[in-house]
């Protein structure tokens, strides 16, 4: 019993000591907003921000939602206004009938801001999110003011079905545990069919050719434990990028935004932070080593 009594005090402790962590971080709402037929479920960051800061858009990965970016978008919520839908057929949203392509989800974006009033944003993607950004990037370029690629995909080397997946296993020990579990709930509200389709998309978009067409100030985040995308490819991607940088966070793997936000945050904020004419002076090769 008293071996009990120790394990609850031991848990009551780590919520008492997690909510002081997040005690210098900004809050969330949830809203729904009816979209082109659908309900489109998002979390908002409520509170003041400095004034003249366009928002910062948090787009997920494949098969998850805006849940696995609570952490990062509390860390931004204090500099920007942050928003993190859940596309259509994902999360708490609602499921079109069929799996939506890249380029329909991206079109599906780009009329949830229009719906929200939000003109112009700064976008944040990871992994699959990357692939929508970079195709809202080209065909609603007017609604982008800059982008972040976190962990993009997929590797052009590496398209295969069960090469993807198995990345998933590699960087599992460098994720914070909980991601599994928002993950397995996330796909399971998805659903196998609706995930499958969409990955099938997603390895036959060719976002290393699209990337090269992108005008955007554009940086491109890899962390070292990210088994799933090869550092050559970042590299090549970030190149390819007309004005493109590249950012490499160490001990960081696919999910940073959730398990390493702090780090995350920090290559983050200057990036979005930076003058317009400061970011067109930069090359790929400044911040190549950042980080």
């Amino acid at each position: 019993m008293n071996g009990f009594r120790g394990w609850i005090a031991a848990m009551l402790a780590g919520v008492r000591s997690a909510a002081g962590r997040r005690a210098g971080q900004g809050r969330l709402a949830v809203r729904r907003d009816r979209v082109g037929g659908l309900t489109v479920h998002a979390r908002v960051s409520v509170g003041a921000v400095p004034e003249g800061r366009l928002p910062v858009i948090l787009v997920h990965g494949l098969g998850m939602s805006s849940r696995y970016m609570i952490p990062l978008a509390e860390h931004l919520a204090p500099h920007f206004r942050v928003y993190a839908p859940d596309l259509p057929g994902f999360g708490l949203s609602d499921k079109p009938p069929g799996a939506l392509t890249v380029r329909e989800l991206a079109d599906a974006l780009a009329a949830w801001m229009q719906a929200l009033g939000l003109e112009r944003a700064s976008l944040v993607g990871n992994s699959l999110g990357c692939e929508v950004l970079v195709e809202l990037a080209l065909v609603h370029p007017q609604r982008v003011e800059r982008l972040v690629l976190q962990g993009p995909t997929p590797d052009p080397e590496a398209r295969g079905l069960a090469r993807q997946i198995a990345g998933f296993f590699l960087i599992a020990p460098f994720e914070r545990w909980s991601l599994a579990w928002v993950a397995l709930t996330d796909y399971a509200r998805s659903g196998v069919r609706r995930y499958l389709r969409t990955l099938n998309s997603m390895v036959d978009n060719q976002i290393g050719e699209k990337a090269s067409r992108v005008s955007r100030p554009t940086l491109v985040v890899w962390g070292t434990r990210d088994h799933i995308v090869p550092h050559a490819f970042v590299t090549s991607l970030a190149a390819s990028l007309p004005q493109g940088r590249l950012a490499v966070i160490p001990g960081a793997a696919h999910g940073m935004n959730y398990s390493q936000p702090e780090a995350f945050t920090a290559v983050l904020l200057p990036f979005l932070l930076a003058p317009q004419e400061k970011m067109a002076a930069e090359s790929f090769s400044d911040l190549e080593n950042s980080a």
